[in-house]
C-alpha cells in the first residue's frame, strides 16, 4: 500500500464507527500472563511514522484498555495488566514521528481543520498514556532504535523509558521550521525544566540514549539486544515493591499533573505555526519524506535478501 493510499484509508476516522472487536494491522498487542505485562507494538505500513491509521488504531485499542478498568481480554478473560509496554517491530526504528506526506497534502490545502483533527488524536493517544490510561498498570516505552519528534514524544508519555545502547532520540522539526507540537515541550519541561527543554526543541539535535541518560531522560540503559530481557528482570525485580513504586508515579502526576487542556493549546499552536510554513519549509519536509521512502526499500530489500538466504539455507 502506498502512503497516499494510507491516507485516503486511515482519513475514515474523521468519522469514526463504534466497533468493540477487530483485528489490527498497525500495531501487534500481546500478553505476557506470568508477569502480567501487556505489550504493544507498533509496526506501521509504509514509512515509519504516525500515520492516521495507526494514530486511530492505538487509541482504540487503549480506550478499550481504559474502558476495562486496566485489564486486558486474554484468552476470552479480563485479566490484570501490571506494566504496560509500547515498542516497536520495525528494526532500529521506535517511531520517526509525525506523518510528514500528509502534512504536506493538508498544508497545500490549507486544510486547517484536518489538520488539527490530526493533532488532537495525537495528543489523546499521548496524554491517556501520560496517565496510566486511569489503570494501576505502570507504563514503559522500550526504545531499540530511532525515536524521533512524536517517537520521543510517545516514550516520554510512559512512567519509565528503558533504551538500548544504540537508540537515539531528538526532536528535529527545527529543521523545517517547526516544533514538535504534541507533548514534547509539556512533557520535557516537567522532567528537566522548561529552559532545557526549549534548548533541545531549539537546537534539533538527536542524541543518542547515553546522553539522555545522562540527563535523566532515559531511566534505565541497557546494551543492544538486552532491552526485553531488562522488562522483564525489572518486573520480577519491582514484584515486591510495585505498589508503592506505582503510588511514587501517581505521586509524580499530582506533582506537576498535566492537563489536556494545555495540550490541545499548544497543538493549536503548532496548526498555525504549521500554516505558515514557507515553501523552502515544505522542499525540507519533502526531502525528510523521501529518505523516509528510502528506508523502507532498504527494509524491503534486506528482508529479501534474508528470505532468499533462508531459503537456501533449507535447500542446503
Amino acid at each position: 500500500m502506498t502512503p497516499d493510499q494510507n491516507q485516503v484509508e486511515a482519513v475514515s476516522i474523521f468519522n469514526p464507527v463504534s466497533v468493540t472487536k477487530r483485528q489490527y494491522r498497525q500495531i501487534e498487542v500481546e500478553y505476557n500472563p506470568e508477569i502480567r505485562m501487556l505489550w504493544n507494538h507498533l509496526k506501521p505500513i509504509g514509512p515509519s511514522c504516525f500515520n492516521l491509521g495507526l494514530l486511530e488504531e492505538l487509541r482504540h485499542h487503549d480506550l478499550e484498555f481504559e474502558k476495562n478498568g486496566g485489564q486486558f481480554l486474554h484468552n476470552n478473560q479480563l485479566c490484570p495488566v501490571d506494566y504496560y509496554v509500547v515498542a516497536s517491530r520495525i528494526p532500529r526504528i521506535f517511531n520517526l514521528g509525525g506523518d510528514l506526506a500528509l502534512f504536506i497534502m493538508l498544508i497545500k490545502a490549507r486544510d486547517r481543520d484536518a489538520l488539527l483533527r490530526y493533532a488532537s488524536l495525537c495528543i489523546d493517544c499521548i496524554y491517556h498514556r501520560s496517565c496510566n490510561y486511569n489503570s494501576p498498570a505502570i507504563t514503559i516505552s522500550l526504545v531499540q532504535g530511532d525515536a524521533l519528534g512524536g517517537g520521543f514524544e510517545t516514550a516520554l508519555a510512559s512512567n519509565l523509558i528503558i533504551a538500548e545502547h544504540s537508540a537515539r532520540m531528538g526532536l528535529p522539526e527545527i529543521i523545517f521550521n517547526l516544533f514538535p507540537g504534541m507533548g514534547a515541550y509539556s512533557l520535557l519541561a516537567r522532567r528537566i525544566g522548561a529552559r532545557a527543554a526549549e534548548e533541545m526543541i531549539a537546537s534539533g539535535n538527536v542524541f543518542q540514549a547515553e546522553e539522555l541518560h545522562k540527563m535523566g531522560l532515559v531511566d534505565i540503559l541497557v546494551p543492544d539486544g538486552e532491552g526485553e530481557k531488562a522488562l522483564f528482570d525489572l518486573a520480577r525485580q519491582q514484584n515486591k515493591h510495585r505498589n508503592g513504586l506505582r503510588a511514587m508515579y501517581e505521586c509524580r502526576r499530582h506533582y506537576q499533573p498535566l492537563q489536556y487542556k494545555e495540550l490541545m493549546e499548544i497543538t493549536t499552536v503548532w496548526v498555525d505555526a504549521a500554516l505558515r510554513l514557507n515553501d523552502k519549509d515544505m522542499q525540507m519536509m519533502s526531502r525528510l519524506v523521501r529518505s523516509q521512502m528510502r528506508q523502507i526499500d532498504q527494509r524491503r530489500q534486506a528482508d529479501m535478501a534474508n528470505g532468499k538466504h533462508d531459503l537456501e539455507l533449507a535447500a542446503a
